[in-house]
């Protein structure tokens, strides 16, 4: 895994994909401060995030599959908290 500093929403963004997909490597990116003044930019920050994930779930699947697999770990955030999330998914075999 891959140390960033994190706020909540990065932590409970890590938290899940976790749990859910097991990684070998996780990097949780938060990218709000690129995004003041645009649409979607939330105050609080911790509102754009990039996630690099490998984990072996993915041994077959497709992008959209690996990203649905994402997404539904963190169906609520995106639905309440998080305005967008860049997936950057891998199988190991391909890291």
């Amino acid at each position: 895994m891959t140390d960033y500093p994190t706020g909540p929403v990065a932590a409970e963004i890590t938290r899940r994909l976790t749990s859910a997909l097991a990684p070998s490597h996780l990097a949780v990116i938060d990218d709000s401060a690129m995004h003041r003044g645009h649409a979607g930019h939330d105050a609080r920050g911790e509102s754009h995030f990039t996630v690099e994930i490998v984990s072996a779930a993915f041994e077959g699947k497709n992008r959209v599959a690996r990203q649905r697999a994402v997404n539904a770990a963190l169906a609520d955030l995106l639905a309440e908290r998080i305005h967008a999330l860049a997936i950057k998914a891998k199988a190991p075999s391909e890291d």
